[in-house]
Order: structure tokens, then sequence, then C-alpha cells
């Protein structure tokens, strides 16, 4: 079956697949493997395309502890749609009896029950025009603003198919060419001697007044940012660029925050970017000393796990990725997936190009983005000449602009090399991602029922039901979680028979802890190396006469039925 697997590949592993070609690859599993794999549409984009989840697991209609992984939700960063296909690949291998390198037996053996959700691609209309025009676009090819002040519309000039930027020769330019690497531009010093360049988008100005040039804005004709669109702490435009004009008002956030609200049972939750190969925990709204320190201790543990694994490090959304100090993103996918639904969430950016550059980190990871020198620049032009076939700087062709007169285009194509791992490392990114999800979802809570039975006078009978988590992570995942209504106690309900006592009909059980601690919260002190007591398991009994069923669960755990 595995080999049957192999066959079914379209290569996303080695390449950026578009629309139609994510579609037959998603088409074909589900198709080969319909006990498997399960393929639905959240509903369409406004171009028509279909939003893919891929279901992965075992009758995924029983209800039971589940992960989700996403990709793609900003438009330019490809490499999630390739890592979130890897994952349901390797998932799908799994349960048909193969194996999957660098993953423990235990690991795989735990992963048979799983249930995982993928959306490989948020933004499809997003990636196209990405994957076809070259253009730049956060998150999605629209803007539907009523106020349109003059500013910068993203076009191909030269009839290349691709557009880029364009620069011009001006006196104020903040540019200059280099003397080493000739078509690259860098920041202007002081006793450069020019010509200078500005440089805007390759395309034209919508309400150009011939005189006054907009400021380019990254926004500017593909609003808003999907990723300040969330309900957890959300802004709206004036203290959050590219808000949206209400929480879930893009169809591809909405899709997604209606299908987690009715799916209690995600516990687990990862949000793929890229680039710059870090992974960003919470809180992204407040420094480690407010988190719960049962939660931190996780992080912890998985922080190391994913060093390990992807030789990223783990840093936390406020501390080290706010792009102004103090100053929270407001209305992001893993905030709303960890505070509001009770995941343990983060958010990987795949590819590390500061690694290749060999650049030393700043103090806070975020700064790596905003404060290359112009010695970065040129390692990163001659790592595109050496490693990455030169996708990445593209020579300047000179063309007629119909607004400014003659300009050249051309310059950087950031996709494949900067934004995005090149085509030749792909494989490896998305093989070390996989297998980080792959273990996390095997963290997942397991309930485990044993009922004794004990014959009593008059026909009755009585029975012990134990019920213990053996997974590693507690009922409720996160001890933060625990204030929120989906995330509720354990219970057992009688579902058939008679019980002597009444109050049997519904018995609550509370929340079960998993074995695992995390690292850190105290419980490995050498001082008082000892276990916690009966915090994964709990016992009742039930006086019953005749035949008996009943179930033990809650909405976000499922139910185990149990006949006696």
């Amino acid at each position: 079956m595995p080999q049957r697997l192999d066959a079914l590949h379209t290569g996303f592993r080695q390449d950026y697949p578009d629309h139609d070609a994510m579609t037959a690859q998603l088409q074909s599993w589900a198709k080969a493997f319909p006990d498997l794999a399960r393929l639905s549409s959240l509903g369409k984009t406004p171009e028509g395309r279909d939003i893919w989840l891929l279901t992965v697991g075992r009758d995924p209609d029983r209800i039971r502890p589940a992960a989700w992984v996403d990709g793609n939700m900003h438009a330019s960063e490809l490499a999630g749609t390739s890592a979130a296909l890897s994952i349901a690949e390797d998932l799908l291998r799994v349960h048909l009896g193969g194996t999957v390198a660098g993953l423990a037996p235990v690991i795989q053996d735990r992963l048979h029950d799983s249930l995982v959700y993928v959306l490989p691609r948020v933004s499809p209309d997003g990636a196209e025009a990405v994957l076809k025009t070259g253009r730049y676009v956060r998150s999605v090819p629209r803007d539907d603003r009523p106020q349109q002040p003059a500013r910068w519309v993203c076009e191909d000039l030269d009839g290349d198919g691709l557009a880029l930027v364009m620069r011009v020769k001006d006196p104020t330019g903040e540019f200059v060419e280099s003397d080493e690497f000739p078509g690259l531009l860098l920041i202007r010093r002081p006793e450069d001697a020019g010509p200078f360049y500005k440089v805007w988008p390759e395309g034209h100005i919508q309400g150009f007044d011939g005189h006054h040039v907009p400021d380019p804005n990254f926004l500017g004709d593909n609003y808003p940012d999907l990723n300040r669109n969330f309900p957890f702490d959300w802004r709206g435009e004036h203290d959050q660029v590219g808000a949206g004009d209400h929480p879930g008002s893009e169809p591809e956030s909405r899709l997604i925050i209606a299908f987690a609200q009715a799916h209690p049972e995600i516990y687990a939750w990862l949000n793929l970017h890229c680039f710059g190969g870090v992974h960003i925990r919470p809180c992204g709204d407040k420094p480690d000393t407010k988190m719960n320190p049962s939660d931190l201790a996780l992080y912890r543990y998985l922080g190391d796990r994913a060093k390990e694994l992807t030789d990223y490090p783990m840093v936390s959304g406020f501390e080290e990725f706010t792009y102004e100090p103090d100053t929270p993103i407001r209305g992001d996918l893993s905030d709303w997936a960890y505070n509001q639904r009770g995941c343990v969430a983060w958010v990987t950016e795949i590819w590390d190009l500061f690694a290749q550059l060999k650049l030393d980190r700043p103090k806070r990871f975020v700064d790596w983005y905003t404060q290359l020198t112009r010695e970065d620049m040129l390692a990163l032009a001659n790592w595109d000449k050496a490693h990455n076939k030169g996708r990445i700087v593209r020579p300047w062709k000179v063309v007629h602009h119909p607004q400014l007169g003659d300009v050249e285009v051309g310059g950087l194509d950031p996709r494949f090399g900067c934004w995005n791992p090149p085509h030749e490392r792909l494989a490896e990114v998305c093989n070390g991602l996989s297998q980080l999800w792959l273990e996390t979802v095997a963290l997942a809570p397991k309930l485990q029922i044993d009922v004794t039975e004990t014959n009593l006078e008059g026909g009755l009978r009585r029975l012990s039901v134990q019920v213990r988590n053996v997974g590693y992570l507690p009922t409720n995942a996160l001890a933060s979680a625990l204030r929120l209504p989906h995330v509720e106690p354990l219970r057992l309900e009688l579902l058939q028979g008679i019980s002597v006592n009444t109050s049997d009909q519904r018995r609550e059980l509370g929340h079960l802890e998993g074995w695992g601690r995390g690292k850190g919260d105290g419980s490995g002190a050498l001082y008082f190396l000892r276990s916690k007591g009966s915090v994964s398991s709990r016992t009742v009994e039930l006086v019953v006469q005749g035949p008996v069923s009943f179930r033990v669960g809650s909405c976000r755990m499922g139910w185990i039925q149990v006949s006696s």
C-alpha cells in the first residue's frame, strides 16, 4: 500500500503546485484511500476556487482529539502548502502500514488513531497570483475598500509575465547600484556618488495627478491581511493595519472560524508561514512572566524538540516577534487558536535564509527582517548566484512607463530562495516539519476505560469504572484552556439500563491530566523527585440491575461507549 501512495505523489516536495495541481493531488488521495482521506471544500473564494480541507484518519466521523494544520495564508509564502501536503502524505503512509523516517515506532503506533485536518492553502486566489505573475500579494489579490486614494497597482509592463519592481533614476533616490554585483541595489550611503534610484512596484499609479508619486504599501492593492482578521484581540484598521472590516470579514478566515467552532475536538494547531526559520509560540499579547506556567513548560518541551528536528528556535511572539516593541499583533490566527480555541498552537516561519547567509542573530528575532546591512545584501546576491541558480536577482530592462516615462523593470524576484526555499531544498524542509508535527499529534490525550464487575444480592451488580488518560496531554490540552466553555469536563452518561442511584444518569468526572509535564515545571526537581497522585485517572461505582450501557467523554474528547 505505501507503494501505491508513492505512485500518487505529484512532486509537491520538489516544486510549488498551482491550484489545479494541488487539487489533483488531494483528489487522488481521497479517491485511492477513501477510508483514510476525505476531501471537502470549506467554501469558494471570490475568484471561484475551492478552499480544500483534507481529513486524514480512520473513521473520520468519530469524534476524538484532533489536530489542524494550515498553510499559505500569506499568498507569497508558498512553502506552507508543500509542508502541509507532506504532513498529510506522511500520515497516510503511517496509516497504510509504512514508516516515516525519524519517527519512533511508538509514535507511529499512536498515530493510528489520530485525526488531522489539513488545509494546505488558505488563500488559493493569492497564491495563484503570486505563482503566475510574480506580483506581491500579502494574502488576497483584491481590495474592496470604498475609499481609494492614489495608490500603486501591480502589473506586467515588459510582457515577460511577471510584475516585479522597477527603478527610476532620481537625485533623491534612497538606493544605489552595487559596484561588486551589477544590478543589485543597496541602501544609499552619504559617500556614494550615484546614480541614485527610486524603487517602486512594477505597475501603474491609480489616481495619479501627474506629479506626486504615492508611497508603495504592502496592502495597497491587495487588502486585507488574513492574519489580522481573526477574533482574538482584533482591532480596527486605525489600530491594526490590514485588519479588515470586522473579525472574519473575509471568506477565507470566516470559513476557518466556523469550522473550528463546530469542531471543539481540535486541540493542536499549526499555522505555516514563510520565512525566517523560527517557530513563534504564545503568548503574542503578553510576556512569559504573565503566561500560564504549565503552558509555558509544555512549550519549552516543544521548543527543544522543534530545534532538534528543524534547527529553528521557538520564540515568544510577544518578546521576540512584535514589529514594534510592546505592540502585539492583533487578530492573528495562532493567538486566536491558543486563547479562544484552547489549542496547542504556534506559527512556523519556514526557511532559514539567514542561516544560509551566516548572519548573526539579533537580540529580537523579528529585527532580522529589517536590519540587513549592505554587506548582508551582497551576501544574499552571491548566495543566490552560487546556490539558487540566480532566481532572486534579475537583470533590469528599460521600458516606457505610460505615466513616468522611461523606467527599468526587473530587480528582485524573492519568491524562490528568499520568501520560500529553493526547489532543491524544499524536501528537506518539509521532512523536518512533518516529523515535528506528527510527534505533536501523537501527544494527544487518550482515554482508556476498565470495568470491574461484582455480583450483589437481589440480582444487582456493582460496576467499578476506572477512566484513565494514557496520553501525554491532559484532556483539556492546556491549563489555560480550562476557562473556555467548549473545554468541558469529562462525564459518564448512562444510556440504557437501570441504576439504583438516580445520580448515575450523569456523573461529572472532571478533567484528567496526562503523563507529560513539559519542561521545567518542577516535577523533576532533584530535591523531591516524586510523581503526582491519581490525577490521570478517576474511578466511579455504579450499582445496576440488568444489562446497561454508558458512555464516557466530552465534546472535546469524543465518547467511548461501554456495555455490561
